[in-house]
């Protein structure tokens, strides 16, 4: 039980969660909507702090991230629970949880940072449900790999409130943000949450951290795939977040709440990604299909190949050691190694106490 950040004292004697927008209002022994914080002897606590639902070294394109360090391994973790409400939920099994100390493992930020360093993890990722709301966990963690010289990954919702946001993100060194939908009924239908809150903390991200930051919308069939949707979502990320925010689109797959929907057709991703293009994205991909040069980074200015992905497998490098385009010198947004890592598709459960 970890003291918590971000709560205070009401007049009626409850105790308010101000780490997200839910602002659950909590008596003694109530947990939050998350079900992770819960208010014990007049104090907010985190109930999974030290507590993993499981770690796996995964290449860090499957986070995704296209442009931090490509081809290198991440070590990827979470814990239970979640302050979201997606009837599409892809990781439902963990972020739904009610029974973390079944699947919990024993895991302390100085582990989990020796793991990833003993691994040769260049990077850490804050997964499976949202970081959000193991939010101390995440930071004590980030501190501890970065006295390792290892990065931190957000892979996040990023449903937060401003201060606990600028606090949180300022420990990350990227971050991909799932934004679902670009419209308040989507959110409010689907998700249980809000748009808003969402977009004040891409523009956050973009205008005031470092975070290398890319985003990522699952495509729902009739739900959030419209022409008109896409190009209002893809038109924001280029004016306030700026062109260079790689966005990914991905496939959904029936799950959850929603197992009576097809699967997004390829034909959708494409074209959403071609409407990204036409607003001045300059890279747009494709995920959860088999379809290699949407899922490849181009050169904005001539066209060449600079990164060939076939699913998580690294093939052509078009990038010099500076990060640029080989053939018409273009300097490509990222965080790039001199040459890509080597790691490949393999994905390999890890106990972070054997290592």
């Amino acid at each position: 039980m970890t003291p918590t950040r971000f709560w205070r004292t009401l007049e009626n004697d409850k105790i308010v969660c101000e780490l997200c927008p839910r602002h659950c209002e909590l008596s003694e022994g109530q947990r939050g909507f998350c079900f992770v914080r819960a208010r014990e002897s007049d104090r907010l606590v985190l109930t999974t702090h030290g507590r993993s639902s499981g770690f796996c070294v995964d290449p860090i394109e499957k986070k995704p991230l296209n442009h931090f360090y490509p081809g290198t391994s991440i070590l990827s973790f979470g814990t239970a629970g979640c302050n979201l409400a997606c009837k599409f939920c892809q990781n439902w099994d963990i972020s739904k949880s009610r029974h973390m100390e079944r699947i919990a493992e024993k895991a302390t930020p100085e582990m989990i940072a020796t793991a990833a360093a003993r691994a040769g993890c260049l990077s850490v990722a804050y997964t499976y449900n949202d970081p959000v709301i193991f939010a101390e966990y995440a930071v004590d963690t980030a501190l501890a790999c970065r006295a390792l010289g290892v990065r931190s990954v957000a892979v996040t919702a990023g449903y937060m409130e401003p201060e606990p946001a600028a606090w949180f993100f300022s420990h990350m060194d990227a971050a991909n943000v799932d934004l679902k939908s670009f419209s308040e009924t989507f959110y409010r239908k689907l998700t249980g949450g809000h748009l808003q809150p969402v977009l004040d903390v891409l523009k956050h991200l973009a205008r005031e951290t470092n975070v290398w930051v890319e985003l990522t919308t699952l495509l729902i069939p009739g739900q959030n795939d419209s022409d008109a949707e896409l190009h209002a979502l893809t038109g924001w990320v280029a004016e306030e977040m700026g062109p260079e925010v790689p966005i990914h689109f991905t496939a959904f797959h029936p799950d959850w709440q929603m197992r009576d929907l097809a699967r997004t057709p390829l034909e959708t991703l494409l074209k959403a990604r071609r409407i990204a293009l036409e607003n001045g994205i300059r890279f747009a991909f494709t995920g959860n299909v088999n379809d290699w040069r949407s899922g490849s980074t181009w050169c904005p200015r001539c066209g060449e190949l600079l990164i060939e992905r076939r699913g998580y497998q690294l093939g052509r490098w078009g990038l010099t050691p500076e990060g640029s385009c080989q053939q018409c010198g273009m300097a490509i947004p990222g965080r790039f190694q001199e040459t890509p890592g080597t790691w490949g598709a393999r994905r390999t459960p890890l106990r972070v106490g054997e290592v």
